[in-house]
């Protein structure tokens, strides 16, 4: 017998998500692309989101690494929750907008293993300010005890 087969996500089915989520509204990212394994979600500075320095706060480069990420794993597994995620901050988040690019590594039956690049933007220069990885969970497999 082989396992059901879950739908999954589509760049339609996230901009849904996105437009139902009260946090990616406050943020006011947008996903850009969701299939095959790869999601990419964009993010515009406020200056509500820095820190005292003035730089795109941690929290928020870690929200689009980890939404990326989630994004790309349910463009092959479905509905997903994050297990867990590791960010490593390389370079100040200084820019007018933000890019999260999520990709799968490997998609097993319980764990989707991902990693995921923060980009920022000024004008038309790109720069890489973190990368991550992370384990995510098809939505059905988590153990509740």
């Amino acid at each position: 017998m082989s396992a059901p087969t879950r739908p999954v996500a589509t760049l339609d089915i996230m901009k849904k998500v996105v437009a139902a989520s009260p946090f990616n509204g406050l943020t006011g990212s947008d996903v850009t692309a969701c299939k095959d394994g790869f999601a990419e979600i964009t993010m515009p500075f406020r200056k509500c989101f820095g820190q005292h320095h003035g730089f795109l706060h941690g929290g928020l480069v870690g929200f689009l690494a980890d939404t990326a990420m989630s994004w790309a794993a349910a463009s092959v597994a479905g509905d997903v929750l994050t297990a867990e995620f590791r960010v490593h901050l390389l370079a100040p988040g200084v820019g007018e907008r933000f890019i999260g690019q999520g990709h799968v590594i490997k998609a097993g039956r319980r764990q989707i293993v991902t990693r995921a690049e923060v980009f920022a933007l000024n004008g038309s220069d790109q720069k890489m300010i973190a990368t991550a990885t992370g384990t995510i969970m098809p939505v059905g497999t988590e153990k509740t005890d």
